[in-house]
């Protein structure tokens, strides 16, 4: 398998000295994901987790939403001519009886570290197949803003690769109590999500009802899409959402924070679940 960071050597200017010096970087390649043996994916990730990012892929997708749908996941070995594992193809086997939907028309099977699923940017795609819907029930989720402002710099200091490399996005899970859950790092921040995703999928731990999912950089549509398909009810951002991001959070009834930094936020969609009467009392 692949090492997740590696090292070049890069020449180094500070004020006018010149040096030599190895640097450490973020790896960086291509992983096929196949779907019952047939090609589906390919996407440039992070080598670690790669069956997790698999599942969780497919979590958006559509394909998967419980454990018990997945029957296996497995490197493809032969996968050069020489018959060599280069552990950047992976086979999902799903479960019999599970319904594969027709998602070869609908997407572009490309995807890249920057833009994601760029090829699905359907609102009625993404109401249409979710699995559980993103709502209340019985015991409202209420976050207070403190409780927000909070989880970057939790999030932050659990980023260990980041520490080494500086390139890297990182998503986690939090309890609606604040408590760290799980935290992914990838060259992609929509793979960072779905290795979050596909570890609780693998756990049995689908939907997530009672998370917040904390993301670096900004909110893409493909974000907020791969909450929805999670049943993950808040989405948080310590960048701008896109305007489609918020147009689905608003139709889904996801809450979308934004511009998570410090005490500040917006909150774009779903501000009910936001405390704002804690502020009032506090002040």
């Amino acid at each position: 398998m692949g090492r997740v960071t590696e090292r070049r050597r890069v020449l180094r200017i500070r004020d006018g000295a010149v040096s030599e010096r190895p640097d450490t970087l973020v790896a960086e390649e291509p992983m096929e994901i196949r779907l019952n043996g047939r090609p589906l994916a390919i996407t440039m990730r992070t080598p670690g987790d790669d069956f997790a990012l698999a599942a969780g892929f497919l979590v958006s997708e559509g394909v998967l939403g419980t454990a018990d749908e997945l029957r296996n996941i497995v490197y493809c070995a032969g996968a050069t001519q020489d018959g060599s594992n280069t552990y950047n193809v992976v086979d999902v086997s799903t479960a019999p009886g599970v319904v594969i939907p027709d998602i070869t028309l609908e997407r572009n099977v490309y995807t890249t570290s920057s833009c994601g699923l760029c090829g699905k940017a359907s609102l009625d795609a993404v109401r249409t197949t979710a699995r559980w819907a993103v709502d209340d029930g019985p015991d409202p989720l209420r976050l207070t803003p403190a409780l927000l402002a909070d989880l970057p710099e939790r999030l932050r200091a659990a980023q260990r690769v980041f520490d080494r490399t500086g390139g890297l996005h990182a998503a986690a899970l939090f309890s609606e109590d604040g408590e760290l859950l799980d935290i992914r790092e990838d060259v992609g921040r929509h793979n960072a999500v779905d290795k979050l995703v596909g570890r609780a999928l693998q756990n049995g731990r689908l939907p997530l009802s009672r998370a917040v999912l904390l993301v670096s950089g900004r909110a893409s549509f493909e974000l907020a899409q791969k909450a929805v398909m999670a049943g993950i009810p808040v989405l948080a951002a310590v960048s701008a959402p896109s305007a489609l991001a918020v147009d689905l959070a608003a139709e889904t009834g996801l809450t979308l924070v934004g511009f998570l930094r410090g005490t500040s936020m917006n909150v774009y969609a779903g501000e009910h679940r936001v405390a704002l009467q804690a502020m009032a009392d506090q002040g």
